[in-house]
């Protein structure tokens, strides 16, 4: 146990339990005050009670407020707020239809969900946070360098939203990744005149503005790593999940001789029809003989510290190591090298940002709560209350599981993300909640003998596989595999480089680990009812590849794509089947 586990406080003091309940109604307020003449409140129906309480108190005093919300406001989903959203897709949209219609004035983007089921894709309005919040690292697109920064970014977008206003005028609302809308938030950058950009650089990165207008997944990998290794100034680099860096190793990997070739020579490579971008990257880029021939002495991605040596001033890795892309670590570490720290940037989703690392523990993968973005409250995910009462932070307990429910500045009240997260303790300081991550709540694959394996379970069984057995997997996912009776758990597993001499061991690994996970499986096994798992190896680039379609399927951002621990999209299933190699 490391010296931060043991100074997180196991359960909390009554002095720091009202600071706590103090700090949840000054952030409760701020968040729902100014929310509470919009158009959603006012004619949701699942917040009838809520309405007919507030308008038969006449006090309404803070505590009197806050008692309303707690007793009236039910958890909600999607389908709540579904209504609502599709008025500013409606042909016309006038202003007058969707202003205040979840805070006050109209949203400045719409942040589009990650997709890892096949369900469509979600939509939430972000408003312009106040001022005073815009500088907080939950708000910043990029974390703060002296150096520039390696952040592939697609500025890419799905759709425009034209809304026509009482003065005459079109304001034009951009749907895309939420980190693509922090972005332009903070740049003042609409899509309407991004071609009047081409010949900027990205402040502060590695790429320039053309780059993250690229629409083929593997050009725009390929330049950005063009531009990257040219600049040996890097001090920090962010990708949304480590597993997405190793992908763009694998292209470093693929064209290096290529990409050498054209920083010495200062040329744009022949990949793909880039259209209109070419000719701003030409402009942009210069040829560099002296930085070809170190990247020529240092070699392409191996050795253990390559990135150190490729980019001396490199300081920090950003990035998601935790869930599904904890198959990257072992080579996002070897790359790295042992004096390069990794961290995450925060726990939140399209939603809201709810959390930041807590530098005392793991920063990979321990977070701090935070009431800036969002009010989170949870419930307890093994409770048999069937009314699944909501619960405050000072009423969560060490090691228990809970779905966190968020309360927004921009507009949701109570809603359901379908997270599962694990108190680790609390901060010695303010008391403040330490979590992890775990799973999506639904996101286990049900098997005909009725229990489900949760997402970190199946996650974790591969992962302790591949390092011991497999070696490095670039990615996976699983399905039902019915080629035999009982249906059980069926990896699709793409690795990088050589597979290991005792590979065939992975299977009986990844089936023990399970046994030991979950009682029910392991139950059912030995009823009968169940199977071991089995292991599939794919195409080198099947997951490049999936991603890529996802990409054209949905107009999801290239930097926001990732794929599911368990994949349930029918059309993608047969088409990974179509990709497999071989069986351990």
């Amino acid at each position: 146990m490391s010296r931060s586990d043991t100074d997180l406080l196991e359960s909390l003091t009554a002095e720091l339990s009202q600071k706590l309940k103090d700090y949840e109604d000054q952030a409760l307020l701020e968040m729902i005050r100014p929310n509470l003449a919009s158009q959603f409140v006012q004619d949701a129906p699942e917040l009838a009670k809520f309405r007919e309480a507030i308008a038969q108190n006449d006090s309404m005093d803070d505590r009197d407020f806050l008692r309303i919300f707690r007793e009236y406001i039910p958890p909600t989903n999607y389908e709540t707020y579904r209504p609502f959203i599709s008025k500013f897709f409606a042909t016309p949209c006038k202003e007058a239809d969707v202003k205040n219609m979840f805070a006050p004035g109209l949203p400045y983007f719409f942040a589009m969900s990650s997709m890892t089921s096949g369900k469509s894709v979600k939509t939430f309005p972000r408003y312009r946070p106040p001022p005073h919040l815009l500088q907080n690292p939950l708000y910043l697109a990029l974390p703060r360098s002296e150096g520039t920064i390696l952040s592939p970014a697609s500025m890419r977008y799905s759709q425009i939203l034209k809304i026509d206003c009482e003065d005459g005028q079109t304001k034009q609302l951009t749907v895309c990744s939420l980190s693509i809308g922090f972005l332009r938030m903070a740049m003042n950058w609409d899509a309407e005149h991004d071609n009047e950009r081409l010949d900027l650089w990205l402040p502060g990165q590695t790429d320039p503005y053309a780059i993250s207008l690229v629409k083929s997944y593997r050009a725009f990998f390929v330049l950005n790593a063009l531009f990257a290794l040219a600049d040996r100034r890097v001090t920090i680099i962010r990708f949304f999940f480590a597993n997405v860096f190793v992908i763009f190793l694998q292209y470093i990997e693929d064209e290096w001789t290529l990409l050498v070739d054209c920083i010495e020579k200062g040329i744009i490579p022949e990949i793909e029809d880039l259209g209109h971008l070419r000719a701003p990257l030409e402009k942009l880029f210069k040829p560099n003989p002296l930085r070809a021939a170190e990247l020529r002495e240092i070699g392409p991605p191996g050795i253990e510290g390559w990135a150190v040596r490729v980019w001396p001033h490199l300081e920090r890795f950003f990035g998601i190591t935790g869930g599904p892309a904890a198959t990257a670590v072992p080579k996002l570490t070897h790359v790295l090298g042992p004096s390069i720290p990794t961290q995450a940037t925060g726990y939140g989703s399209s939603e809201g940002s709810m959390a930041l690392p807590y530098h005392k523990g793991d920063p990979n993968t321990d977070y701090k709560i935070m009431f800036v973005d969002v009010f989170t409250e949870f419930l307890d995910v093994r409770s048999n209350e069937l009314s699944e009462r909501v619960l405050s932070i000072y009423e969560l307990e060490l090691g228990g599981y809970y779905e966190p429910v968020l309360t927004t500045r921009n507009g949701l009240w109570r809603y359901r993300i379908g997270d599962v997260i694990g108190v680790k303790g609390f901060a010695p300081d303010d008391g403040l909640p330490i979590i992890n991550y775990l799973h999506r709540r639904d996101g286990g694959l049900v098997m005909a003998f009725g229990t489900t394996c949760t997402e970190s379970q199946l996650t974790s069984a591969i992962v302790s596989a591949a390092n011991r057995w497999i070696g490095q997997i670039i990615d996976f996912t699983i399905v039902g595999d019915d080629r035999d009776t009982p249906i059980t758990y069926g990896y699709l597993v793409e690795i990088g480089g050589e597979i290991g001499k005792d590979a065939k061991m992975a299977t009986q690994q990844t089936f023990e680990d399970l046994m030991a996970a979950n009682d029910e499986f392991r139950t059912a096994f030995w009823q009968g009812r169940a199977r071991k798992p089995t292991i599939r190896l794919l195409e080198k680039g099947t997951f490049a590849e999936y991603r890529q379609q996802k990409c054209s399927k949905t107009n999801v951002s290239i930097s926001q794509v990732k794929v599911p621990v368990v994949l349930s999209d029918p059309t993608f299933r047969e088409w990974l089947l179509e990709q497999v190699v071989t069986e351990l």
